[in-house]
Order: C-alpha cells, then structure tokens, then sequence
C-alpha cells in the first residue's frame, strides 16, 4: 500500500497538508503516514528535565495526532499511523522516506507569509532530487472547497 507521508508541526499549514494527505489517500485506497519530529534537547546536562521535556512533547505530539486521526477516520475512512523521531526534522524526514518503503509521496504545506514556504518546504525541495519519492506541497491558504476538487 502506498502511504502519504505528512509532517506534523504546530505550523498552520499543517492542517491542508493532513487535509490533501487524508482525502488522496481515501480516493487512491493509500495510507497516511503522520510523522512528528521532536527536536534535539537543549538541556543535555539536565538529564531529569530533559526526560520530562521530551514526555511532555510526545504527550502533545499524541493529542494533536488524535484530532487529525479522528477526523481522518470519520471523514475519509481512513486510520493514519503515527511516527515519532527526535533529531533535527529535515535530516529525520529523509531518514523515514528511505527507511519506509511504503512511503510513495511526501506531503507538506506551505507558508503564506513574507518570509516563504516555511523551512522545512525550502529545505526538503533542496533535497528533492535525491529523494526516492515526490513531493507535495499543498498551498497554506488553499480553501478546504478547493482541496476537495483536485484531490
């Protein structure tokens, strides 16, 4: 089964690329592979905080995966799996693409501000060439009308 891959972030771009990503997968008979990435701790001296920074981010991590899950199992008949890396996110998205065979497209959403798609559209289109999958991305500020037409 082919599976979409989409990023999880508290970016609001993120909500038309769980979108896209659910309603391709329901119309294709794919899979929705969400993976969130928790960056590197910046308290690596304080071991015990670490620890409970890092529950408390999984802990979030799995609340917003609930909503979207949710949504995708109501809406489009679709139950998403949920992936959790910790490192830095582009170099743990490229890990996940190759180590997932399942994987066939990776979904992001784009910014609509004046600083750009956002960094992890900029820097993952960098990488594109030697990805062994396409990539989506999805408009921030597309309507959910419009989603559902070309999906």
């Amino acid at each position: 089964m082919r599976k979409f891959l989409v990023v999880l972030d508290d970016s609001r771009e993120c909500l038309n690329a769980m979108r896209f990503a659910a309603m391709r997968a329901a119309n294709t008979g794919g899979g929705v592979c969400i993976l969130s990435v928790i960056p590197p701790d910046e308290f690596n001296h304080w071991i015990g905080v670490g620890e409970i920074m890092r529950e408390e981010a999984r802990e979030r991590i799995h609340a917003h995966f609930e909503v979207f899950a949710k949504w995708m199992r109501d809406r489009q008949n679709v139950d998403p799996e949920l992936v959790i890396r910790e490192g830095e996110p582009v170099p743990e998205i490229l890990n996940h693409v190759r180590e997932d065979g399942e994987i066939g497209v990776l979904v992001l959403g784009a910014g609509v501000d004046k600083k750009g798609p956002g960094p992890l559209v900029t820097q993952l289109t960098r990488a594109s060439g030697s990805l062994p999958i396409p990539i989506t991305i999805v408009p921030g500020d597309i309507s959910k009308e419009r989603l559902e037409e070309i999906t």
